[in-house]
């Protein structure tokens, strides 16, 4: 017997979408861009210098922490409005490039405000491309 045309594909909680699994393609954008922000924070901490383990170990986990968080923000991004898909990448965006201006020797009130101004540059852009490309 064959099911109404009324049925929906994904059921809902409490009127909000169920978190759904990211595809193989759109999980490599964000294990690249852990592995090239990893190369990138090891670079700026070895300042020209010779290759250390504490570089590369630094490396490895901003990169791996980069790559969870990006992908823990695609497998829960269906379930959050715009708004707060929004602010969740622009806080990933701007604590990433703080951090990683913090490596250069600047000092923190001038990394955190690197970090607030391309995290909000990032939300508004963000917000604008969600509110103009969903129903």
């Amino acid at each position: 017997m064959a099911a109404q045309a009324s049925v929906p594909a994904r059921r809902h909680r409490h009127g909000r979408p169920i978190a759904h699994r990211p595809s193989g393609a759109v999980l490599a954008i964000p294990i690249v861009l852990g592995v090239v922000y990893g190369i990138y924070a090891a670079a700026i901490d070895r300042a020209g210098g010779q290759v250390t383990g504490g570089n590369i170990a630094l490396g490895v986990v901003s990169g791996v922490v980069i790559m969870a968080l990006g992908v823990g923000l695609l497998s829960i991004q269906s379930s959050l409005s715009r708004e707060r898909r929004a602010a969740a990448y622009g806080a990933l965006f701007g604590v990433g490039i703080g951090f990683l201006h913090s490596l250069t020797g600047e000092s923190v009130i001038r990394a955190s405000g690197m970090g607030l101004a391309f995290g909000g540059a990032m939300f508004a852009a963000s917000f604008y491309w969600f509110y103009t490309h969903e129903n």
